[in-house]
């Protein structure tokens, strides 16, 4: 048994109450399809009538005031539902594949992909500011302080590659939420996502300092960790202290594995092209998507990328010039992300990882301004591909103006149920004691649970 497997049964028996209910949940992981998990966030609000989920009454009425009764009891920050007049789609939607799902040309590029997603049309939620929205959609709670969703899968699953972080993170920049979208709340601290830099040098320091050798580095390393222990010994639960100590044992078992993980000069033209990698507007991106992908075929549980940054290049600047910030941050991310289902599925990986994507909220069917969409958790759309999902279709429906989810409505703990039923997990089961209660991801909720359908089954 491997030391990450040991070590798994062992803190099995704080977190799931029992060895028994433990082994339950690992024999389920090894059945699963799916072992790791890429989330692709689309930071600041991506329009759902603008991408995948089309609405042609909507195009039809454009320029006219929503009918009285759709807007009661919606709130927004920005617009008067009584007064503000309703706003087309400026861009086409075509079908495709063997589905014909329908794709905006936003994404023209993961449209060629459509028959390996399944979009859910009918998300919604109740958090119409940014914070608050991204706490919810990656911790099932609109407050921070609560694990993240790669928190929980690491805890519940472990870590397949003990050289590498089991949860990495990947980001255009500061975030709306702060590090608190991928913390680890009151989990152990070692169970926080790992932060991966923007461009050629995602990890720095990897080598070690010249004249050091690693027997020097050894050493020093277990002068650390025995004051550390000595200094931890009267301190128990201090997982911050155990994070900090199991981060140097890492950094140094990285320096082994993770400079060629992070070095892409290896991989042929091809798959760079594939991820848009030296084009002015796709390489960023594209290198995290092709970075997700090594880290994922060498055992990193989770990997969470954030397209997006707190200051002013995201697709919150949809505000007052939707074409212009949706145009541009498509662009940034479509044939990455595109390119990343097509490598997967070339490697035979798609069936084992589990790609997710989608924003915070969607934006509002009605116009802000002379240009803009604001915020609108009430109905909107995201999709998986991967984990044996049978892709080229759609689940739920908003309303025929995009304002609310009316059919299959699912909610955050719904789709975090769903994640960790096809990671093998029962979301009920994965629970940590804290302050006197069994603490879960979905806490009561998550009824809602659609595995089924995403594997071709019936509603």
């Amino acid at each position: 048994m491997s030391a990450t497997r040991r070590q798994f049964f062992l803190d099995a028996g704080k977190g799931f109450g029992s060895l028994a209910l433990a082994s339950m949940v690992a024999g389920a992981a090894e059945q699963a399809r799916a072992k790791r998990v890429i989330y692709l966030f689309m930071h600041g609000g991506v329009s759902h009538v603008d991408t995948f989920d089309p609405k042609p009454e909507l195009t039809k009425r454009s320029g006219e005031v929503l009918p009285g009764s759709f807007g009661q009891g919606l709130i927004t920050s920005r617009i008067d539902f009584r007064k503000a007049l309703m706003r087309g789609s400026p861009w086409k939607f075509e079908r495709a594949g063997e589905g014909g799902l329908e794709i905006s040309d936003l994404f023209s590029h993961i449209r060629k992909q459509a028959d390996k997603i399944a979009v859910i049309r009918s998300c919604h939620g109740d958090a119409f500011d940014h914070a608050p929205a991204i706490y919810l959609r990656t911790s099932g709670s609109q407050f921070p302080g609560r694990p993240s969703l790669g928190a929980w899968s690491v805890y519940g699953l472990g870590s397949e590659n003990e050289n590498l972080p089991s949860f990495v993170v990947m980001s255009d920049g500061a975030m709306k939420s702060g590090a608190g979208a991928y913390g680890s709340g009151y989990l152990p601290a070692r169970y926080q996502g790992t932060v991966f830099r923007s461009g050629a040098s995602p990890v720095l320091h990897l080598e070690a300092p010249e004249g050091v050798s690693r027997e020097a580095q050894k050493t020093t390393l277990e002068l650390i960790g025995k004051m550390n222990r000595g200094y931890g010994a009267n301190r128990e639960g201090d997982s911050t202290l155990e994070a900090r100590m199991a981060s140097y044992e890492l950094a140094y078992r990285m320096q082994a594995e993770a400079p060629e993980v992070v070095d892409l000069a290896k991989e042929s033209a091809a798959t760079k092209k594939l991820y848009g990698i030296g084009e002015p507007m796709t390489d960023d991106f594209g290198r995290k998507c092709l970075l997700a992908r090594r880290l994922v075929e060498r055992g990193v549980r989770f990997v969470q990328l954030y397209s997006g940054t707190n200051l002013g290049d995201d697709w919150d600047d949809a505000h007052n010039d939707l074409l212009g910030s949706h145009n541009k941050m498509a662009k940034k991310s479509d044939l990455p992300v595109a390119g990343l289902l097509a490598d997967l599925a070339g490697r035979g990986l798609l069936d084992s990882t589990l790609v997710v994507w989608g924003s915070e909220f969607g934006r509002t069917p009605l116009a802000e301004g002379k240009n803009g969409r604001d915020h609108h958790p009430y109905g909107f759309s995201m999709w998986m591909a991967g984990a044996g999902i049978v892709g080229g279709r759609a689940l739920g429906a908003t309303d025929e103006f995009g304002l609310r989810a009316v059919e299959d409505k699912k909610d955050v703990h719904d789709l975090h149920a769903t994640m960790f039923r096809l990671l093998g997990m029962d979301h009920t089961e994965v629970t940590y004691r804290f302050q006197g209660r069994d603490m879960r991801l979905t806490d009561v909720h998550g009824q809602g649970e659609f595995t089924a359908w995403l594997r071709g089954g019936s509603k």
